[in-house]
């Protein structure tokens, strides 16, 4: 048996997948409710993508690829994005009747492939009637639109959401337009194997899912869930109302600078505009009302630091904080990063070591 790249890819990538959808299900970090749900979608997507490159004939797995999962992974990626945005959707019973696809054709499928498959009673009709490929076509279209309606619904519910934050709406519509894209492929390769009976579009699409894998695996589940895990630490810390960073070394000004001082530590304490990972001199002085060259200048001369130092105290103070609040030890360093507001995990370990002498997850067995 020839092992083309495409088949290498393709194995590679199921064997990736269902690594994830277990790790999904059984990780501490990542199981909940949500990732159960892309845990399924992924599990089915991966098995459907085998079974199809493979197309076995005879027994179980024959069984198994002619069930019409295409009517269920649509199912379960509109109640992974429901969940995502905590929609009232959640809490309607006629969600229920979403899976009624699914069950339908199943039965139909199973009562046909105990014949067909099994040989368990014949039938007086065989697999190659027109009346029964008719069916299966019937299937097969209308479960590419049965789920490329309920994936735009979702992208509908997503852009209208304003219950979840930016980065969190940014990846849930990128994975959205993967999917319509993916739908895309689909369709072309329905048609394509109902008038051309080739396979180019089949094989594109394989290709597409089999990238899924790899991009749920970073953006979906280790980046999405630094994201989840930051907006979780800041409702906890609105909630619970934490005490506000003081920096031990601030002493109160009394030079002619005392105004703007004053103002650059209500921004930091009150407003705490350190979070902004993307915030700058330039931000600052806007705020005060000064130029960046003043603005440094007097916080030179009030506390021999510069601007970005002074910032990285407040972000590290925060973040010792968090390390250290019981409620916080199931979220990990690098959420808790984030939310302290460094742009990336290098650099809260950078910036902490330097200040603290020591690494954040030592800080925080301390």
């Amino acid at each position: 048996m020839t092992i083309t790249i495409l088949d290498f890819v393709v194995i590679s990538s199921s064997a990736l997948g269902y690594f994830i959808s277990i790790n999904l299900l059984t990780s501490h970090l990542y199981r909940n409710k949500a990732n159960k749900y892309l845990s399924t979608s992924l599990f089915l997507i991966n098995s459907i993508m085998l079974l199809g490159r493979y197309d076995p004939n005879g027994g179980i797995l024959e069984f198994l690829k002619d069930l019409m999962w295409e009517f269920l992974f649509p199912v379960t990626l509109f109640i992974y994005f429901l969940i995502q945005l905590n929609h009232s959707y959640l809490k309607k019973k006629w969600r229920n009747w979403l899976y009624l696809p699914f069950f339908a054709t199943s039965i139909i499928d199973i009562f046909f492939d105990l014949d067909f498959v099994f040989k368990m009673y014949s039938l007086p009709f065989s697999e190659n009637n027109s009346t029964i490929q008719f069916f299966y076509i019937t299937e097969e279209i209308s479960s590419f639109f049965y789920s490329i309606i309920l994936i735009i619904w979702s992208r509908n519910l997503i852009e209208n959401s304003s219950s979840i934050s930016k980065e969190k709406k940014k990846w849930l519509l990128r994975f959205n337009l993967f999917l319509i894209f993916a739908h895309v492929i689909w369709f072309m390769q329905v048609l394509e194997d109902i008038y051309l009976d080739s396979e180019y579009s089949l094989n594109l699409l394989w290709f597409l899912i089999s990238i899924l894998s790899w991009w749920i695996l970073y953006y979906g589940i280790f980046k999405l869930q630094i994201v989840i895990q930051r907006d979780e630490i800041h409702e906890h810390l609105k909630l619970n109302n934490l005490k506000k960073t003081e920096l031990k070394e601030k002493k109160t000004i009394t030079s002619t600078s005392t105004k703007v001082m004053n103002q650059f530590y209500s921004l930091m304490e009150d407003e705490e505009l350190y979070k902004n990972p993307l915030l700058s001199r330039l931000d600052l002085a806007n705020q005060l009302g000064i130029s960046e060259s003043y603005l440094s200048q007097i916080i030179n001369q009030e506390t021999k630091k510069s601007i970005i130092q002074l910032v990285n105290e407040y972000r590290i103070e925060s973040a010792k904080n968090q390390l250290r609040e019981p409620a916080l030890y199931k979220y990990s360093v690098e959420a808790i990063g984030i939310e302290s507001g460094f742009k990336s995990k290098s650099a809260f370990y950078n910036v902490f070591k330097t200040l603290v002498g020591t690494s954040p997850g030592e800080y925080r067995k301390q």
